[in-house]
């Protein structure tokens, strides 16, 4: 599996953003995570395979939507009212399989390279 993820940026407080994460094939679990400077990637976002469930972290909810189209191999994760605390390089990982929702790093198989998000106050 090969992860593309894109769409990070520089933004006011208060903005948005749209990121996205390409993946081949099609029967996996993804999740965004994020790392900030000088602390631990946390978790944000899951969703399973086929789309039918989602979870968030406390901080993503009501801010952050995920969503995928499996027909083109995408994820992506809006991201509205970003605050500065949501600064950090943000990772889209894989399960492969039909499994279902998962919040720890070290349940995926394969990870992107990671897009910087920048939210300035």
């Amino acid at each position: 599996v090969q992860l593309q993820a894109s769409g990070g940026g520089l933004v006011q407080a208060g903005g948005s953003l749209r990121l996205s994460c390409a993946a081949s094939g099609r029967r996996y679990s993804m999740g965004w995570f994020r790392q900030a400077p000088g602390k631990e990637r946390e978790f944000v976002v899951a969703i399973t395979w086929d789309g039918s469930s989602t979870y968030y972290a406390d901080s993503a909810k009501g801010r952050f939507t995920i969503s995928r189209d499996n027909a083109k191999n995408m994820v992506w994760l809006q991201m509205n009212s970003l605050k500065p605390e949501d600064t950090a390089v943000y990772y889209c990982a894989v399960k492969s399989g039909l499994g279902g929702i998962f919040t720890t790093s070290r349940s995926y198989d394969y990870w992107g390279q990671g897009t910087l998000v920048t939210v300035s106050s």
